[in-house]
């Protein structure tokens, strides 16, 4: 098999390999192996000193952890012909890596098959670019893109034309098929969208989108960058969920049903997932809102956030619904959901594996997400509307979410404990160095007060 790659490889041009896998923040990592070692880059993977790795649960002391590479996701860079990209899963002495975001996904997938189910997800990745100014601050990369509602302007999108122009035509290259690209709430941000495919393709395909952007978005002097919230007057960049389950052979949408009594075309089985996703949202918040920025993101009322176009169009309660952007799962259309929680910082593993055990403890237990919420403003609640038996809040920082997690069994289960261990350490050692930082704005506001 080795050797058939390798000469398909050289056939097409291709001279080296990124050897790649993510850590549990979603940083990937990768060396450059030379074709000429594609056997032996294949049997045994590539190896790492774990440590020097981040937040893969190693030691100094530890072996070697080496990505086995999965050749499903093989990518032949679209910009540069002769490298391709292949990510893997970890393994340390032999055996599989307990802390290997994408040795978590596939076991939740399964599981899920197990039962009958094929998991389809559609993402929604936002991304801004920006551009160093003469003081080296970042600051938005288009100068003229300065309209407070800028979402959907055609003189934005028109004056980056090349440069989305080619993002799209790397992607329609790769066989994705993007079918949208927009400008979105903030100035210079962006939205592509591909088709949907099973939830391991997806993730592999989100983890080299980060790459694609950043590289292509270099080609035009800019900066990609995908951070939740990177200005405080702008909306936050998201990376929208849509999820449906299909039967085992992938022909048959196990979401749908056009019958549907509550007007949404979701069937039982679809509602059951949604209970689950809603019964476990506070604790998934930790794994798809997984920073300390992404909570400056996501705030409670329209009338709270600072952001210039007047919405930060992320959900403040856990709610559901129609075709209404103001909740936090949200019914586009029958056969499917969305939730818009999902950060651009989001692990999709990680994420995606959380929401696969939440679906499928919904359905277990078959519960119900209640009557949905029909043209409602979730915004315009007031903290009396929520004192009163109102939908539960989204967690308002990341100790809040981690909280939430620790003692959440399904969602925890779903990592497993060693990464789940993992996972509370970094994060919570993320959030100390953070308090611990004096802000300009503890300056700005403290030091001539005392």
């Amino acid at each position: 098999m080795t050797e058939k790659l390798r000469s398909v490889l050289t056939a097409r041009g291709v001279e080296y390999v990124f050897c790649s896998f993510v850590e549990l923040t979603g940083a990937p990592k990768a060396k450059l192996v030379p074709v000429s070692h594609i056997e032996e880059f294949a049997q045994d993977g590539a190896g790492f000193a774990g440590f020097a790795c981040g937040d893969v649960g190693q030691g100094p002391h530890d072996p070697d952890i080496c990505s086995v590479p999965d050749f499903r996701s093989l990518t032949i860079l679209p910009w540069r012909k002769n490298v391709a990209w292949v990510t893997g899963n970890l393994y340390v002495e032999g055996k599989p890596w307990p802390l290997c975001p994408r040795t978590v996904l596939m076991h939740q997938l399964e599981l899920a098959k197990k039962q009958g189910y094929v998991v389809n997800i559609g993402i929604e990745p936002e991304f801004i670019l920006l551009k160093k100014d003469a003081q080296g601050e970042y600051v938005p990369w288009d100068e003229f893109d300065t309209l407070v509602k800028p979402c959907y302007d055609l003189r934005a999108l028109y004056r980056n034309l090349d440069l989305m122009t080619a993002l799209l035509g790397f992607m329609q290259e790769l066989g994705w098929d993007p079918y949208a690209n927009d400008h979105e709430d903030a100035n210079c941000q962006f939205e592509i969208n591909w088709t949907y495919s099973d939830a391991l393709t997806t993730a592999d395909r989100h983890t080299f989108f980060k790459m694609l952007t950043s590289q292509v978005a270099k080609r035009f002097g800019a900066v990609a960058t995908h951070m939740p919230k990177p200005f405080s007057k702008l909306t936050g960049s998201g990376c929208h969920f849509h999820l449906s389950l299909w039967d085992g052979e992938g022909r048959r949408n196990l979401f749908l049903d056009e019958g549907d009594a509550r007007g949404l075309g979701l069937s039982t089985l679809g509602y059951q997932f949604l209970a689950g996703a809603m019964e476990h949202a506070r604790a998934l918040s930790a794994l798809v809102a997984p920073t300390v920025n992404d909570y400056k993101r996501l705030s409670v009322g329209e009338f709270l956030t600072g952001v210039a176009s007047g919405l930060t169009w992320t959900p403040a309660f856990i709610s559901y619904g129609d075709n209404n952007r103001t909740q936090m799962f949200r019914v586009p259309e029958p056969g499917r959901f969305e939730c818009r929680l999902v950060s651009g910082a989001v692990n999709p593993y990680l994420g995606l594996a959380g929401f696969i055990a939440a679906g499928l403890d919904g359905i277990r237990r078959k519960l119900d997400p209640g009557p949905p919420n029909i043209g409602r403003n979730m915004y315009a609640l007031s903290p009396e509307d929520v004192r009163s038996g109102g939908p539960a809040l989204v967690p308002q920082s990341l100790p809040e979410a981690l909280d939430a997690f620790e003692g959440n069994s399904v969602i925890t289960g779903a990592l497993g404990p060693e990464l789940t261990a993992e996972f509370l350490r970094v994060k919570r050692g993320e959030w100390t160095r953070y308090h611990s930082t004096v802000s300009q704005w503890e300056i700005d506001h403290y030091l001539a007060l005392f």
